[in-house]
């Protein structure tokens, strides 16, 4: 499902100052619908160097990739995939290797069959809200104190709006 809150809740471990601690490297790349495995190696390349590439060869980019993992404790996340192609995740992944035991990547997707190719650990599925936490979530993001206290009027307001958004976070906070 879009927008139940796959990307915001990776942004949230991402930026947790505890996980900012434990990784020495964290990188993220959005990956969406194009999955080009020299593209994504050479965006992660990039962001672990802090450095641009202009090189195009994948075995030199994934063995200079392999090289700045070596020894390293890193998190890796990959927002958005779409591609169900096990031989483009095969070769993705081969300099990951080279981190680690601790290292992570965390792969967001509305597709089971992308997440069954490249999970190693059970998937996490987000759901939709229930009315009574879309109604909370709504009230959070639209009143001053996070509750219809105060404002009883508006509560029937709320509840029409939850119904329209359909227990989607995005939609609610918006």
């Amino acid at each position: 499902v879009g927008a139940v809150g796959k990307t915001t809740l990776a942004q949230l471990v991402y930026n947790d100052s505890s996980i900012r601690d434990y990784f020495d490297l964290r990188v993220w790349v959005c990956v969406s619908n194009e999955f080009d495995v020299i593209k994504i190696t050479k965006t992660i390349l990039e962001s672990v160097t802090s450095q641009s590439c202009d090189r195009n060869d994948l075995n030199s980019l994934q063995v200079e990739l392999k090289e700045n993992l070596s020894g390293k404790k890193f998190l890796l996340v990959l927002d958005d995939v779409w591609n169900e192609n096990y031989d483009d995740w095969t070769k993705l992944r081969s300099p990951f290797d080279a981190g680690i035991t601790g290292s992570k990547i965390i792969v967001t997707t509305r597709n089971s069959n992308v997440s069954s190719i490249m999970r190693t650990v059970a998937d996490h599925s987000l759901q939709i809200l229930s009315d009574n936490d879309s109604l909370c979530m709504l009230a959070h993001h639209a009143l001053e104190r996070g509750d219809f206290t105060g404002h009883l009027d508006l509560k029937e307001i709320g509840m029409e709006i939850v119904k329209k958004c359909g227990g989607l976070p995005l939609a609610l906070s918006t």
